[in-house]
């Protein structure tokens, strides 16, 4: 047992059963012993790979994106150009050269780095030590200073803590996770009723929310609304809200026990998109998508950039471009392909048109 279990364990003892967000929250974020405080999860050398680490295009085409929603809401400067969740850096990096062929718009902004980890953040400063633009971190979006905003968050949602509920004959009831007999940990079922659960469904259904995702995307869409800007969302889910369990935890590139070593696997849940989208209209803000990630990506003429690096490529860089270029479009296999999996959602000032990538 590892001490991040012990210590849940103890909790558990003496105060009872936790939610299951209270649990997701302290393997992810326990200033000691969470999952991201302590390592770089990302990369082959790692747990999972996300689509920057695949190709440069993919930050390129978001960087080119962001850039043209500055221009559209009016290039106002000073901006603020803000990742949350940035991984190793990666897709800043690639924006910020990207943006290079729009010299107003990097004078206009400042970066923002929105990250809790002194590991990453360690990571990220290096890699960006050399974009030519200095950056400054914050361990939430609400401690990035006000102005207009234009905000990337790339498998951001998806690492946020949710609730499970689950319908047993009596009505809903929150899972919680507990201890067995001999002191391992389970889950269980609160006895409480949670009776502002109105949802018809069959016994043994399970209904997961994200609290935490949809506070957040409504402060977002709040300030969005107040000083204007664009919030660009990248992150595998469904587009609307239903039922079902998406709880999952990887170590290694495998799935494994979520409750087996806490603090040792990333433990994430699918994007219920409906309801972010629910909560930045509710702000007043605009939301535009979401699309799969193929229909974005196609549509910012990712297969052009693809067939611009081919021509100075090797035979072997040129099959890494393909390679690259299916895995982040490709739609065949979920295991695989991020086409159909991934979605692109964007929230916006209401004033603003709607934007390349969202056009049917």
């Amino acid at each position: 047992m590892n001490a991040l279990k012990q210590e849940i364990a103890a909790t558990i003892a003496h105060e009872g059963p936790m939610t299951l967000e209270h649990y997701m929250g302290l393997c992810l974020g326990h200033p000691r012993y969470g999952y991201y405080m302590t390592r770089d999860p990302f990369g082959q050398a790692g747990d999972f790979v996300t689509a920057p680490e695949i190709s440069q295009m993919f930050g390129e085409l978001l960087g080119v994106w962001i850039s043209e929603a500055w221009r559209i809401a009016g290039a106002p400067s000073p901006a603020r150009l803000i990742e949350l969740g940035p991984g190793r850096g990666t897709l800043m990096s690639d924006v910020l050269r990207v943006a290079r062929i729009s010299p107003a718009f990097l004078n206009a902004v400042d970066v923002h780095l929105v990250e809790t980890s002194p590991t990453l953040r360690a990571v990220q400063q290096r890699t960006l030590a050399d974009a030519g633009k200095p950056a400054s971190w914050n361990a939430d979006v609400t401690d990035t200073p006000p102005g207009p905003a234009f905000i990337l968050a790339n498998e951001f949602f998806d690492a946020l803590p949710v609730r499970h509920y689950v319908k047993t004959i009596p009505g809903w009831r929150e899972r919680l996770v507990g201890l067995d007999p001999s002191g391992e940990l389970a889950f269980g079922l609160s006895e409480a009723v949670e009776t502002s659960l109105k949802v018809q469904a069959r016994e043994g259904s399970i209904i997961e929310v994200s609290a935490i995702a949809q506070r957040i995307m409504g402060e977002i869409a709040a300030r969005l609304v107040r000083e204007g800007g664009a919030l660009l969302l990248v992150d595998y889910g469904y587009t609307e809200t239903s039922l079902g369990d998406s709880l999952q935890a990887v170590a290694r590139h495998a799935y494994v026990d979520p409750l087996a070593e806490p603090g040792e696997a990333d433990l994430t849940a699918h994007v219920d998109f409906a309801a972010l989208a629910r909560a930045a209209r509710g702000a007043g803000a605009k939301v535009m998508g979401p699309v799969t990630q193929a229909h974005f990506l196609l549509q910012l003429g990712i297969e052009r950039r693809a067939q611009s690096l081919m021509k100075r490529a090797t035979e072997e860089q040129g099959r890494d471009i393909v390679d690259a270029f299916e895995r982040l479009t490709g739609t065949q296999d979920p295991r695989r392909h991020m086409g159909e999996l991934f979605k692109v959602m964007a929230v916006t000032h209401p004033d603003m048109p709607d934007m390349p990538g969202f056009i049917e």
